[in-house]
Order: C-alpha cells, then sequence, then structure tokens
C-alpha cells in the first residue's frame, strides 16, 4: 500500500494512507469526503466520540474563560475536574496528579513509586506497553519499541504476563513497584485471569511494593466496567489515566492513596498538567461518561460482538478474546491485509502486534454502525 507524502512530518512511525478532515461520533470523513466507521482510528481516545457536543460546549466556554496558568496556581476548572475524578474513583484513591499523557502518568506513577519506597526495582509484564518515554518505555516489553533507544533506565524486569509464580518470584524487599495493565492492548489484548491480580496486589502488600494499574486504555467504561481493575476486587495503590479522559483533548492522570504522597521524598511537575482547558474538557467527558452509564453499553456490545466473531466459521481466525469494547481476534496470518480491505469497506481497525485484529471503538458508536462494522468484519475474516 502506498502511503501519502505527509511533507515535513517525521517518519518515527508507520503512516497509513488516509487524512481526516472532521468527525462525528463513530463517523470520520476524509479530505475526499468518503465515511468510514471509527472502530479504532481513534486509538482509544476516542470513547465518547468525535466532537462529541458537550465536550466542545465545554471547551468553547472554557477558551473564554481561562486557557492556561502554571501548575502551581489552581483554577475553579481544575479544582472542579479533581473533585469529579476522585468522586468516581476507587475510594481508596485519594490523590491525582495531572499531566498530559499516558506516557507521563506512568512516568509520574514510576517516579513516586521509588521516592516514596526508597526502592529501585520495578516489576512489568512481559506483553505490556506502559509508553515510549524513558521510563514508561523501559517498563514496556516489545523490543521493536525499545530499539534504537537503549540503555534505557536501568532496574526493570519483565515476567510473564498471568503467571502468578512468575510475579510472586520477582517481587522481593528490592522492588518499588508492579505495573501491570489489567487488559493488555498494545500486547494483543490479553486479559489478566481472576487470580493474576489479586496475587500481584498480596505479593505487594507481603514485600512493601506498590501495585500500579495501568489503565491509560481500560479506564473510563471502555471494558465494561468505569475502571477495568473493578472486576478484580483490587485496590491499586496507584491507578494511571490518560486516552479518552478528556474526551479527545491530550491529558493523564495518576490516581494515589495518601500514604504515597505521606511517604513522597523528591520534586515533581508538569507545566502543562492540569491546564485549564484540558480540565474542563475532562468534566464534561466524566459527567457524559457517569450519566449515560457508557460502561454498560460497552458490556453489551462488546458481549454481542465476541459472540458472532467467536461462532464464525473463519479459518483464519485463532482466538477471540477481550472484554467490553476492547476487543483482540488473532488470526493465524499478519493482520495488515485485513486491516487494509476492511478500510476499503469503511471500517477502520488497528493491529495489536503483527497477528491480532484490535478493535476500539466510541462507546457511543449508534447500534447500525456497530452492527455494520461487526457484519464486515465477519465477513473479511471468513473469506479473506
Amino acid at each position: 500500500m502506498k502511503v501519502e507524502d505527509r511533507t515535513g512530518e517525521f517518519a518515527a512511525y508507520p503512516k497509513r494512507d488516509l487524512t481526516f478532515a472532521r468527525g462525528f461520533l463513530a463517523t470520520l470523513f476524509d479530505t475526499e469526503g468518503n465515511e468510514y466507521i471509527d472502530c479504532g482510528a481513534s486509538f482509544g481516545v476516542g470513547n465518547l466520540g468525535h466532537a462529541n457536543p458537550e465536550v466542545v460546549a465545554a471547551i468553547e466556554a472554557q477558551a473564554r474563560e481561562l486557557l492556561h496558568v502554571g501548575p502551581p496556581f489552581g483554577t475553579t476548572a481544575k479544582a472542579a475536574f479533581i473533585q469529579k475524578l476522585l468522586s468516581v474513583a476507587p475510594p481508596t484513591l485519594k490523590r491525582v496528579f495531572l499531566s498530559n499523557s499516558g506516557s507521563e502518568a506512568v512516568e509520574t506513577a514510576l517516579k513516586f513509586a521509588r521516592a516514596s519506597t526508597g526502592r529501585t526495582k520495578i516489576i512489568a509484564a512481559m506483553r505490556g506497553f506502559h509508553g515510549r518515554t524513558m521510563g514508561a518505555l523501559s517498563a514496556t516489553w516489545k523490543k521493536e519499541f525499545r530499539e534504537g533507544f537503549e540503555p534505557l533506565v536501568p532496574g526493570f524486569e519483565h515476567v510473564p504476563y498471568n503467571d502468578a509464580d512468575a510475579l510472586t518470584a520477582a517481587v522481593d524487599r528490592e522492588t518499588a513497584a508492579v505495573i501491570l495493565e489489567c487488559v493488555q492492548g498494545e500486547g494483543g489484548v490479553h486479559v489478566a485471569a481472576p487470580e493474576y491480580l489479586p496475587v500481584a496486589r498480596e505479593v505487594c502488600d507481603r514485600e512493601g511494593a506498590m501495585l500500579i494499574v495501568d489503565e491509560v486504555q481500560t479506564g473510563m467504561g471502555r471494558t465494561g466496567r468505569l475502571f477495568g481493575v473493578e472486576r478484580w476486587g483490587v485496590e491499586p495503590d496507584m491507578i494511571t489515566l490518560a486516552k479518552s479522559l478528556a474526551g479527545g483533548v491530550p491529558i493523564g492522570a495518576t490516581l494515589t492513596t495518601t500514604a504515597v504522597e505521606s511517604k513522597f521524598g523528591g520534586s515533581h511537575n508538569s507545566t502543562f498538567g492540569g491546564d485549564a482547558l484540558a480540565c474542563a474538557a475532562g468534566t464534561a467527558a466524566l459527567e457524559f461518561t457517569v450519566r449515560e452509564k457508557l460502561w454498560e453499553r460497552a458490556e453489551a456490545l462488546g458481549n454481542q460482538a465476541m459472540e458472532s466473531f467467536r461462532g464464525l466459521n473463519a479459518p483464519a481466525v485463532r482466538e477471540v478474546r477481550g472484554l467490553g469494547l476492547m476487543i483482540g481476534i488473532e488470526l493465524k496470518e499478519k493482520v495488515t491485509p485485513y486491516l487494509q480491505k476492511l478500510a476499503s469497506q469503511g471500517v477502520l481497525a488497528i493491529g495489536g502486534g503483527s497477528s491480532v485484529l484490535r478493535l476500539l471503538p466510541p462507546l457511543v458508536i449508534p447500534d447500525d454502525q456497530w452492527s455494520y462494522a461487526v457484519d464486515t468484519i465477519g465477513k473479511v475474516l471468513s473469506h479473506g
């Protein structure tokens, strides 16, 4: 596939041959006016859809009042957002540090863990993805993401995901934190086993380490719960959030217990963290998500789709995995040709590794669009 030359854009990652001019909810329009159903093009950012009217209205109103002051100063927008976020967060998490992205939220959590424990060792999982900045990249497992940037931050170790024994053996009195996703997104949509996160909590408690749950992709209703970790009944020391948290506006958040804050020794800051515009968008996004109970819609639509995919007579399909509207279809061959064929039929999906077709549609996707997308994906997988 020939990819257009986007003159001036640094070629640091693979591009796709589409340029979009506008979007609304689950529909994207390219520069030639062609329509596409977004089943992943927003990479998990678009839970509320493109140009959600309530988020747009909040941005417009805030832009007329105040865009930015430095982080030492309070703003009404920041105070309202933090209050709203803590009101829906797991009850043990009482503190919020705001930043601009998932990678920054993870960097913050890693720094807080080291500064609060006085330890340096971090345990992460194979196939895990936590971001591309140097600390977050050190926690990320995939070789292709790490090459060219080594040596990375020392002190990181990786263990097999869902292997409770390996995790238990790796955590010791030198461990500052364990960082895990409850569903590995970029790693191929692998769901944590029922006992895995409880074991992680138990071993962290025993060894005095902190448990960080990376909910950058799983948070805000994506997996059929407002926070994915709710399914496991585990209370982490920290949760990282970003992607859809502000309805499409860049934001990151690291939620912690008061114990993390009380033991913290050091300094950390973010110039744009808690930006008034992002916070106003975040409050609107949270209010919409909670009022509409979007996690319930994600659960219903996701279960319907996975049942359909699992019933396909499709030799190319090895396994269907997921929770809510976070779905991975593992193939017995490369996924790229299937992504291209789906795009030619107006459905945009993304990969989760070289052989996994990953679906992350807006949680507000209309029923008829989701039905068309599921049917189209089924036909493409069945007939190649």
